[in-house]
């Protein structure tokens, strides 16, 4: 007997890749079971499935930092709670001194639907109740008709898994220009923020003051510093600059939704801005800005 749950849960992480960099991501999973009717004549019900999967992926892969460790250009080493990373990527190197929960190790050269997918069934089988023979995970981007983007970032004011220093989503975003759908600034804001790092003004420290692997051979030159304590710990990265825009405020969806509207008024004051900001898949927030609000 099979039990299927299709839109189970999003995903919303980051992950290194040699080619990109960091890169914000926002992944759909459909769940298909496989198994025996339990003693109420079911595989599994489906608050269990939803509950059991849904807490089982959050706990190891949503708002955590992918690793493909077995990528030759990556170096980690783990002292108690707290990990060290770096990264080589034709983006520039990456490195970043977190709490353990920040990252999740993922035994593959790349990141992918695939090494995700085995990562994500280890975790699930091991969670699972005995009748439940197999498990089968679709992971799959939403599809858009507009312009997306991916973003990371690191929210150190929130008391969720938000606050962890890299994570991510993959965002679509439309704009309205005197009520009028502008698909031009939709282009412009998707490749302005493509594969980009949106930190905050206040977490910007020198990278002399970050306290990461001795392999991190980078300066203020080349890298933004980052660094901030919040209630899972202290959160470092060293970033390069040329993947980073660095923002005077918080980069909550709503703010960033502000931003970009604040920042067409600056251009045009003569015209009212309509802004939807997506964060991941169906959530987001808009901003509407101009003389006529």
């Amino acid at each position: 007997m099979q039990l299927f749950v299709r839109d189970l849960t999003v995903i919303d992480f980051s992950y290194l890749c040699p080619i990109r960099g960091m890169v914000g991501e926002s992944w759909i999973v459909d769940v298909l079971l496989d198994g025996g009717l339990d003693e109420q004549n079911m595989v599994l019900d489906f608050s269990k499935v939803k509950r059991t999967i849904k807490d089982t992926i959050d706990n190891v892969a949503d708002h955590r930092l992918l690793i493909p460790t077995a990528y030759s250009e990556v170096r980690w080493q783990q002292q108690g709670d707290k990990v060290w990373m770096d990264f080589n990527s034709l983006k520039g190197d990456i490195h970043l001194a977190c709490p353990a929960q920040a990252f999740a190790l993922i035994p593959s050269e790349i990141i992918d639907f695939e090494s995700v997918n085995t990562f994500l069934q280890k975790a699930l089988r091991e969670a699972l109740p005995e009748n439940v023979e197999g498990i089968a995970l679709t992971l799959r981007n939403e599809l858009h008709d507009t312009p997306f983007y991916h973003y990371s970032h690191g929210l150190r004011k929130h008391d969720g898994n938000c606050q962890r220093i890299a994570h991510g989503h993959r965002s679509p975003i439309n704009i309205f220009e005197n009520g009028i759908a502008a698909p031009h600034l939709d282009e412009y804001w998707a490749e302005r923020w493509k594969d980009i790092y949106l930190a905050t003004q206040e977490d910007v420290v020198p990278v002399g003051e970050l306290s990461l692997s001795p392999q991190a051979s980078i300066n203020d030159e080349s890298h933004y510093g980052f660094c901030y304590q919040a209630p899972q710990g202290e959160f470092q990265l060293a970033m390069p600059k040329s993947s980073c825009e660095v923002i005077p405020h918080d980069t909550t969806v709503e703010l960033l939704a502000e931003f970009v509207a604040n920042t067409l008024v600056a251009q045009s004051p003569e015209k009212t801005f309509k802004v939807i900001a997506y964060e991941g898949v169906g959530k987001g927030a808009i901003s509407v800005k101009g003389p006529n609000v």
